[in-house]
């Protein structure tokens, strides 16, 4: 059996993780494990984004970047 061990949350926190549940008996350790696994997905960057943050900032250090003002007007924004 694995180590467990007592978390003290707020009343409106625990209603919180309540709407998450999938179904009633689903534990809060489940929800709560379920939730970091979807925000820890979000938060990594795929080779795409990297690869694009990477190339913007090689434009940036070029000087191949516009101020603000210009872009609007450039675009009519």
């Amino acid at each position: 059996m694995k180590k467990s061990t007592t978390i003290r949350i707020s009343a409106s926190t625990k209603k919180k993780l309540e709407m998450f549940k999938n179904f009633e008996k689903e534990s809060y350790n489940d929800v709560i494990v379920r939730l970091l696994e979807i925000s820890k997905e979000e938060l990594e960057l795929s080779k795409e984004e990297i690869d694009e943050i990477k190339k913007s900032l090689e434009d940036i250090k070029r000087g191949r970047v516009l101020p603000l003002r210009e872009a609007e007007k450039r675009w009519g924004i």
